[in-house]
């Protein structure tokens, strides 16, 4: 990661500002509230906020615009993850940048200490910003496709906020897992080779909870490559082809069959989460998991340099709030 700190997007919140707005509104601003184009829209000047002890005279208001057509007021934070934040849009952008261009990811603390906010502010800016990388599955579609590989896989992280004890009723619910590894998180994750990675928390991983995640976000008309898990094997079958390798048996690679490439993401992703992060609450995984996701489908090996991922990032900040009291909550698959 680097990052010029004297660049003005990161000193100056009137840059910052028009920067976020040629990156928000390429062809002129666009209403949040209705949806209206630029010829129904116009700035105003000079306006100014409630008066205060900092401003007795009220803070101008500056990027302010009115919409002709539903006659609301809007600035381009409205409607995204920086809506009603007091800290300046500078630092805001610089914040996105690190952790844009972060391989492995920046930690709280070091947004706190390069950005002078304090650490329960850093850590709800990463969290916001974490929200604002979630892929939008509805419109990018399924992975894969005709002649196209996806490569399936489950790994386990960290231990459980609550201990998960195994049904005894139902056959169903028991995870095809290492023994004693019932007490770690399990991530499911597909990868199209060459191409795009979406990853998800589970509670327990099943062939039910699988075959879901899997026919959701991977075109059957692709081929399925995974290890010898029984969690795939019924459901490969609903694909154009479904080839495994067994690890077990030391089997890695057999006539460009293997699962290397969704291995290189959960090494990736556990580098990070144990050397930058060190610490998740299970709460706070899917995040996390959004976090890397969003940077190895942007990476470098698709053409993508450091400022054109930040610059994509602030392009989907639109459609993307989190509160602090929703900040808390979890989102298993």
């Amino acid at each position: 990661m680097s990052i010029d700190l004297t660049n003005p997007i990161f000193t100056d919140e009137d840059a910052a500002r028009e920067h976020l707005e040629a990156q928000r509104w390429p062809d002129g601003p666009v209403c949040p509230h209705c949806g209206a184009m630029e010829d129904h829209v116009h700035a105003i000047k000079g306006a100014r906020a409630r008066p205060s002890k900092a401003h007795p005279e009220g803070k101008e208001r500056k990027g302010l615009y009115q919409c002709n057509a539903c006659r609301q007021q809007f600035t381009v934070t409205v409607k995204t993850v920086f809506e009603r934040s007091k800290v300046p849009l500078n630092k805001w952008l610089a914040a996105t940048y690190m952790m844009a261009s972060s391989k492995k990811g920046v930690s709280a603390h070091q947004i706190h200490r390069t950005l002078g906010v304090t650490y329960k502010t850093a850590w709800f800016m990463m969290h916001r910003i974490r929200e604002a990388m979630k892929e939008d599955t509805d419109s990018s579609g399924p992975l894969g496709g005709e002649g196209k590989i996806v490569e399936a896989d489950e790994t386990y992280i960290g231990k459980r906020d609550v201990p998960y004890v195994s049904p005894r009723r139902k056959k169903e619910g028991r995870p095809f897992i290492k023994s004693g590894g019932n007490q770690k998180r399990p991530v499911v994750a597909l990868v199209e080779r060459g191409g795009r990675v979406r990853s998800f928390h589970v509670r327990i991983a099943t062939k039910s909870q699988v075959r879901d995640i899997l026919v959701r976000n991977a075109d059957r008309k692709s081929v399925l490559h995974t290890d010898e898990s029984r969690l795939y094997t019924t459901t490969g079958r609903e694909y154009a082809d479904h080839k495994t390798v067994n690890h077990s048996a030391g089997e890695y690679v057999r006539e460009g069959v293997h699962t290397n490439t969704i291995e290189n993401v959960f090494s990736v992703f556990k580098r990070g989460m144990k050397g930058i992060y060190q610490h998740c609450g299970e709460a706070h995984l899917h995040r996390y998991l959004s976090e890397f996701d969003f940077r190895y489908n942007r990476r470098q090996a698709l053409g993508i340099n450091d400022e054109e991922r930040h610059n994509q990032l602030l392009k989907s900040l639109g459609g993307k709030r989190l509160t602090y009291r929703r900040t808390g909550e979890a989102a298993l698959a």
